[in-house]
């Protein structure tokens, strides 16, 4: 009898575990993507391994070789296979936006989150009435905080399918589907006339573009004159040494995990939005203090990293997730200790904020 009860003990036991680790904190912080529902966007599930190998081997080729490919289609190519391999991950470990914010003490990650995204509706002075583009609107998060908050109808462009209907299934929950709209599409050959936006905003979007101005450039063609445009831009800041190994590698290190042709660095922005037209509003690092750090949120315990590696193993391993999550799963942990020293050496911010206008009168 004691046996049995021993057994039994140990089967309720290892069920509640199971239960807690997966169903409890395996859920995203906004509910939406749980680990059991894990995918790898539109790859299959016999490609996601092979996937993951290309755009490992192509973003860990020098720098140089990079660029040259900019050129051609490739970086998009690897950007849209990047949100194919991490969209739910991103999802199920981080919420339905995905970027950073400055923490803010006494309130929440998802507090901070959308107090930053209603920043950029208010910068560009969005409401009723108004027609507002997102630039690389992701899973649509930022979106529908926008939308909720300014009452401006918001239309998202986003490269990646998969994201595309993960938005437009949140947009319908939400309640917001009538003012929040998706269109799969290049943010650097957008399908939208000329003068058709009232603002537009990009959050931590543009690092993907191989050149910042062609996504700048489309940007001020689609917006109305006298339009403002705001973009929190990922960048190198002035404490950046180039010739610092430890710098250059925790760089690399961010470009490789996040599917980037290369940072930019903070004095080059404002140079590029005026060279394609732009008038130069305001500039500012929003990381800065009396910022609290945005990186704590990537400060992730070692209990909670080993629960998360435990739950995406034994998924892959029982043919419940993809073969090569795991790998993947491992890549964004890296890549989080390099964000993570990036923010504390200060060498790098993902916040440095430039409201831009449009000028009434074009420049002759």
């Amino acid at each position: 009898m004691e046996v049995s009860t021993a057994l039994w003990t140990a089967v309720v036991v290892g069920a509640a575990a199971v239960y807690w680790f997966v169903w409890v904190m395996g859920a995203a912080e906004v509910k939406g993507k749980r680990a059991v529902n894990l995918t790898m966007g539109s790859i299959t599930r016999d490609k996601v391994q092979d996937k993951y190998k290309q755009y490992w081997s192509f973003f860990r080729r020098p720098k140089e070789d990079i660029v040259a490919a900019s050129d051609n289609d490739d970086v998009p190519a690897f950007v849209d296979t990047f949100y194919n391999l991490v969209t739910d991950i991103y999802e199920w470990g981080w919420g339905q936006s995905f970027h950073f914010s400055p923490s803010i003490p006494g309130r929440s990650h998802r507090d901070a989150t959308r107090l930053h995204e209603e920043r950029a509706a208010d910068l560009i002075a969005a409401r009723p009435g108004r027609r507002i583009l997102d630039v690389g609107c992701g899973i649509g998060g930022p979106m529908r905080a926008i939308a909720a908050h300014s009452g401006a109808h918001v239309v998202g462009i986003t490269i990646n399918e998969y994201q595309v209907a993960r938005a437009r299934g949140h947009n319908r929950k939400a309640g917001l589907h009538d003012r929040c709209e998706v269109v799969c599409g290049n943010f650097l050959e957008m399908p939208f006339d000329d003068a058709s936006f009232d603002g537009a905003y990009s959050i931590e979007a543009t690092c993907h573009a191989p050149r910042l101005e062609d996504v700048y450039r489309e940007v001020f063609r689609v917006l109305k004159p006298g339009a403002l445009y705001v973009s929190y831009e990922w960048v190198t800041t002035a404490l950046y040494q180039a010739d610092n190994p430890a710098h250059v590698e925790t760089i690399r290190g961010i470009e490789r995990g996040d599917a980037l042709p290369g940072l930019r660095a903070h004095h080059e922005i404002a140079e590029v939005a005026r060279h394609v037209g732009f008038e130069v509003v305001e500039e500012r690092d929003q990381a800065l203090p009396p910022a609290e750090p945005w990186w704590t949120r990537l400060k992730m315990g070692r209990i909670a990293y080993w629960r998360n590696h435990l739950v995406v193993s034994a998924l892959a391993a029982l043919r419940i997730a993809p073969k090569g999550v795991v790998d993947v799963h491992e890549m964004l942990c890296e890549t989080a200790r390099h964000l993570s020293d990036g923010g504390e050496t200060g060498i790098f911010t993902p916040m440095h904020i430039i409201l831009c206008r449009k000028p009434l009168v074009p420049a002759s």
